[in-house]
């Protein structure tokens, strides 16, 4: 028996009996007050699962308790049951049967445990009650049951199951069509759980996108368990699901806005950045020139220096223009939105940079044939595009001509801007982390800058988008932009 002194104090308090649960032999330890309140000794009964089920537990709770415990068991899945054990005189007391996380304190035991609990209320009167507040709690809660029996190959609904789904009362439920109950992007899911939970009796607790009858789709909570026989064979699966859609939205809702967030943070680290380190490295070097320039007599030297002040000074203003397209990318996110056609977007910036695209004898082509608009700010679009195609064109393959394919598509209820080239690609392994930083390059052409990119991904964010890419290194890349 357990020697652990709070387990001990507890057990004394609680006045309860308890089972110890052994993997290697095959058996349970029953602990002496459980035979007490019984009113059995030990060699009235055997302690095994097997006698338990046959002899002792009301034939009204062995389906159900046989699985619970096998569960537990086998998968350390805890559970609660109120259910009704023979006692030596022939009559049945009602206990609350429950596993080691039940208790109010935190007992730490290298054994599974199984409590029961005496409940001292007549049973009748206690099965009416639950009974009565199962429906309602069912509704309140969102809550629908389940049941799949493998032996007669039939599925079982409950009446808020039927109503969740949005089936008619008549619908007789089917495993062939379970992918109907799913969207399409959750229908692997939902298989796995179940084949791994048929197969291999591992219970299953997953948030999954499930579709009624009339294709509404929403979030649910998944919960299933395997259904034992008296050999301890897999015949089933039991579970439930729980309508946790809204709940679910606000929460991709509110990652959605940490993620903004932390881009935002980003970016404000960034702009700070420029204006720490690049703005401070212009003043210092015209403020160190302008210190020469004074104590400087010779008119040749100053006129050298004068030049290097140019210098600086156009550098100096390229900085703040970058600063400058920046800011206005964040106040210009609020303008209306309007309908715009990307074949008249792509032609004003092929029409712009012509002379570009056929030094390089770049080939540009598109197919808008799936999504032809969107509501976008047109501005952003041709910067968008304007970006990705001088970047294809200006990190072409030395040894190919470029080729840039622009598509649009839609999944589901996503649309999706693709742009693709054959150019030099991107090692992904050095630089996946720093594609959309500013001023970061990756190539040693001499008119990179660093800062389209950065720009682009500004643009598509604030406009509540996505953009990822995909790369190989002499083989190409790929920009995909989620609207």
């Amino acid at each position: 028996m357990l020697q652990n002194e709070l387990f001990n104090k507890v057990m004394q308090e609680f006045n309860t009996g308890y089972w110890e649960l052994r993997g290697d032999p095959y058996r349970e330890i029953w602990s002496d007050r459980f035979y007490e309140i019984l009113g059995y000794s030990k060699k009235d009964i055997q302690s095994d699962l097997d006698f338990f089920l046959e002899n002792l537990l009301h034939k009204e709770d062995v389906e159900v308790f046989r699985d619970n415990f096998l569960n537990y068991k086998n998968n350390q899945v805890n559970f609660k049951q109120h259910i009704k054990i023979r006692n030596h005189q022939g009559n049945y007391q009602l206990f609350r049967c429950a596993t080691n996380n039940e208790l109010p304190v935190n007992i730490k035991s290298e054994v599974s445990i199984v409590f029961f609990f005496e409940i001292k209320l007549e049973p009748d009167q206690t099965i009416k009650k639950d009974n009565f507040y199962y429906k309602e709690t069912a509704q309140m809660t969102a809550t629908g049951s389940w049941y799949v029996d493998f032996q007669k190959k039939e599925s079982y609904w409950d009446f808020e199951t039927y109503r969740i789904l949005e089936y008619p009362d008549d619908y007789i439920p089917s495993l062939k069509d379970s992918a109907n109950y799913y969207t399409e992007d959750c229908r692997q899911l939902a298989a796995d759980c179940f084949f791994k939970c048929a197969m291999a009796g591992t219970p299953f607790n997953t948030e999954i996108k499930m579709m009624t009858s009339t294709k509404r789709e929403f979030w649910a909570r998944a919960i299933g368990k395997p259904m034992y026989n008296e050999s301890k064979e897999i015949i089933g699966i039991r579970g439930v699901f729980q309508d946790i859609d809204d709940i679910k939205r606000k929460e991709i809702k509110l990652q959605k806005s940490v993620d903004i967030i932390a881009g935002q943070n980003s970016r404000l680290f960034n702009f700070a950045h420029i204006v720490s380190h690049n703005l401070r490295s212009h003043t210092s070097n015209l403020s160190l020139l302008v210190q020469l320039i004074e104590d400087i007599d010779e008119p040749k030297e100053k006129e050298e220096l004068i030049k290097e002040v140019k210098t600086i000074s156009s550098n100096l203003n390229t900085t703040i223009e970058h600063l400058n397209e920046i800011v206005t990318i964040q106040t210009n996110n609020k303008q209306e939105r309007v309908s715009v056609k990307f074949k008249d977007a792509l032609k004003l910036v092929v029409d712009g940079i012509s002379h570009m695209i056929n030094n390089s004898h770049a080939l540009v082509d598109s197919d808008f044939s799936e999504l032809k608009e969107i509501k976008y700010i047109p501005a952003y679009m041709e910067s968008i595009l304007l970006n990705l195609i001088t970047n294809a064109i200006k990190y072409k393959h030395p040894d190919r001509d470029p080729i840039i394919n622009i598509k649009t598509y839609i999944e589901g209820k996503k649309k999706y801007l693709k742009i693709s080239d054959n150019g030099r690609g991107i090692d992904m392994r050095l630089f996946k982390d720093k594609i959309f930083g500013m001023y970061k390059t990756f190539h040693y052409n001499e008119d990179a800058v660093g800062i389209g990119l950065f720009l682009t991904k500004n643009q598509v964010e604030s406009m509540d988008g996505t953009i990822k890419v995909e790369s190989v290194v002499d083989e190409g890349t790929t920009f995909i932009i989620e609207f």
